[in-house]
């Protein structure tokens, strides 16, 4: 959806872009500043496409309200949006919001989060083959996010020191988490597949690393 559905301030870039810049210079996630534009949007868009720097606290609040009683949304994603509009407020716009605390908060889960056992887990890694089970079994022994796994690179895995090297994790920092003894023999074939395929793709002039 462009910009432009979005009300903008005179003499001014559009709105959205200048949030998404000072997203970038706080060293939020592209996946965080995503859902921060997405509800910034709808708030606008909820208001009638007013631009924020007119709105205030009680405009925060009857969209929250609205968040949880038409649309029935987790207290989690009543709480994101409400991070995204307050990010909106104090880093782009520099206006302090009166206290937002008269709003219907939206209901949470009464249940536990479930944990699986070990033999469930088990069960879950043997449903998967190849690349899926190698990084699911990643993400559980090496208590790594999706996007991290996914973005690893093969210096990033060190035998020698059984370590992986997370690189711009959450927050834009660099970690290091354990690499589980038992995916050497997995992860090692993976490298010897991933290389000979990327061998053959540069004999086509086709190979890339990003």
């Amino acid at each position: 959806m462009p910009n432009d559905i979005v009300a903008r301030a005179p003499s001014k870039r559009p709105l959205l872009d200048r949030v998404r810049e000072r997203l970038a210079v706080k060293h939020y996630s592209e996946r965080t500043a995503d859902a921060y534009i997405g509800w910034i949007r709808r708030f606008i868009v909820f208001h009638g496409r007013r631009h924020p720097s007119e709105l205030g606290a009680v405009a925060v609040e009857s969209f929250l309200t609205n968040l949880a009683t038409a649309e029935a949304v987790s207290a989690s994603t009543q709480n994101q949006a409400l991070a995204a509009i307050l990010f909106l407020y104090s880093e782009v716009l520099g206006k302090e919001l009166e206290s937002i605390e008269h709003f219907v908060m939206a209901k949470r889960p009464r249940w536990l989060p479930v944990v699986l056992s070990r033999d469930e887990v088990f069960r879950l890694l043997s449903a998967l083959e190849g690349v899926p089970r190698l990084m699911a079994s990643l993400l559980y022994g090496a208590g790594l996010r999706l996007m991290e796994c996914a973005n690893l690179r093969v210096k990033d895995v060190d035998f020698s020191s059984r370590q992986i090297t997370v690189r711009r994790g959450k927050g834009i920092n660099d970690r290091i988490t354990v690499l589980p003894e038992g995916l050497f023999h997995a992860l090692e074939q993976h490298l010897v597949e991933v290389r000979h395929q990327h061998e053959t793709d540069t004999s086509r002039g086709a190979g890339r690393v990003k």
